[in-house]
């Protein structure tokens, strides 16, 4: 690879073999390099091709300083070895941009209260929430910013977006908004709570996950509709769970817009049955 330009002495602009340019960032990539001269590939830290980023993508890229880039690194491989998940580019900048942003604002005395908030994402992404906290430590050991727990939270956010093709932070904040809303419908509904460490309960947050992220991505499930007198017998059969899901539908229209299908109305009712006819017989 081949000296273009510098951003700054941790951050450039270089050109592969194919005339392919890349933003290439490492501690020093850049420094004393003038244009056409070979890049010590053993100082790039990551690298990402020009061409299929954005402008404020790319600012993001170049300002990175080698310490945010070590840590991120840490970071992403512990999502790697505990979640068995990986960073397209823009995710991985996305983290970055807000470890980055996160230790100067604390640095600065600005510290973000998410003590309810922590709970809920806690019981609704268990596992997701687990790695974030130990992130957290990584990253306050690294840096000694001392971050506050709080900042669990938008990690964890961060780390469930993985697994959500096409969609942002921001959708996976949304659906989180949107889950905690079902939630609290089904225990209203049933004047029960629901145990967070339960199979059952694991499988209804994947499947509302499931359908959020289709709603938010206009996909479509392929496979045919089922039978008309397999829903009516099922609507017969859980009367209980067929007024719960009446409730849901209107809170996901009332605040998306969405309606539910037959098909997903069918799949609902048979999941809240299963989360709260386990709950009963406890």
């Amino acid at each position: 690879m081949k000296f273009v330009k510098n951003f700054n002495n941790n951050a450039a602009l270089v050109e592969d073999d194919q005339q392919t340019e890349w933003i290439v960032i490492g501690k020093g990539v850049g420094f004393g390099k003038h244009r056409g001269d070979e890049i010590d590939l053993a100082k790039i830290e990551r690298r990402f091709k020009a061409a299929d980023q954005e402008e404020t993508v790319l600012n993001t890229a170049t300002q990175l300083s080698p310490e945010i880039v070590e840590v991120v690194n840490r970071v992403e491989k512990l999502v790697k070895d505990q979640l068995s998940r990986s960073f397209t580019d823009y995710q991985y900048l996305s983290l970055a941009d807000h470890i980055d942003f996160a230790i100067k604002r604390t640095r600065d005395g600005i510290n973000l209260d998410s003590a309810t908030v922590s709970w809920e994402t806690n019981r609704l992404f268990p596992k997701e929430y687990a790695v974030a906290k130990e992130a957290l430590m990584l990253i306050n050991g690294m840096t000694g910013a001392g971050l506050d727990e709080g900042e669990a939270v938008m990690l964890t956010q961060h780390f469930v977006n993985l697994e959500s093709n096409g969609t942002t932070i921001q959708d996976t904040m949304k659906i989180s908004r949107l889950i905690k809303g079902i939630i609290d419908i089904v225990q209203y509904q049933y004047q029960i709570q629901l145990d967070p460490d339960s199979f059952n309960f694991t499988r209804f947050i994947g499947h509302l996950r499931a359908f959020m992220i289709r709603q938010l991505t206009n996909s479509k499930v392929n496979g045919q509709a089922l039978d008309q007198s397999l829903m009516m017998v099922i609507q017969e059969k859980y009367p209980d769970a067929v007024a719960c899901v009446d409730r849901i539908a209107v809170f996901l229209k009332n605040q998306m817009g969405w309606d539910l299908s037959p098909d997903e109305r069918v799949f609902l009712i048979l999941h809240v049955w299963r989360v709260t006819n386990y709950q009963e017989e406890q």
